[in-house]
């Protein structure tokens, strides 16, 4: 229904950061809310974070709390993940998702998702 790309991924000192971002294609992009998700190797895929349609209403997984932030900007098509502080038990696939309704943080509410961008964080 709508694709997007993530990127901002890469190799990072434990307690750095890395802004990650997410495009989406075509013109309902408001009509979306938000989120994003990660999977470390032999992990479940675990909510990171999700934003309301509107950008107004945010929320996060417990152990990122603090220190990660969502937001969007709607004209461009884009969410953010700015993510300080980070832990080497953090590495993973972070993935970028939509969902057409309000927010939620359970996957499989999400219908469209992108193809991830992988976050190292070196100890």
């Amino acid at each position: 229904q709508v694709q997007l790309v993530e990127s901002g991924g890469g190799l990072v000192q434990a307690g750095g950061s890395l802004r990650l971002s997410c495009v989406a294609s075509g013109r309902s992009f408001r009509t979306y809310s938000m989120g994003w998700f990660r999977q470390a190797p032999g992990k479940e895929r675990e909510f990171v974070a999700a934003i309301s349609r509107s950008g107004i209403m945010t929320y996060y997984a417990d152990f990122v709390k603090g220190r990660f932030t969502i937001s969007r900007d709607n004209a461009k098509n884009t969410v953010y993940l700015q993510m300080n502080s980070l832990k080497p038990e953090e590495t993973a696939v972070y993935y970028c998702a939509a969902r057409d309704g309000s927010s939620s943080s359970r996957p499989d509410d999400f219908g469209s998702w992108g193809q991830g961008t992988q976050v190292t964080v070196s100890s």
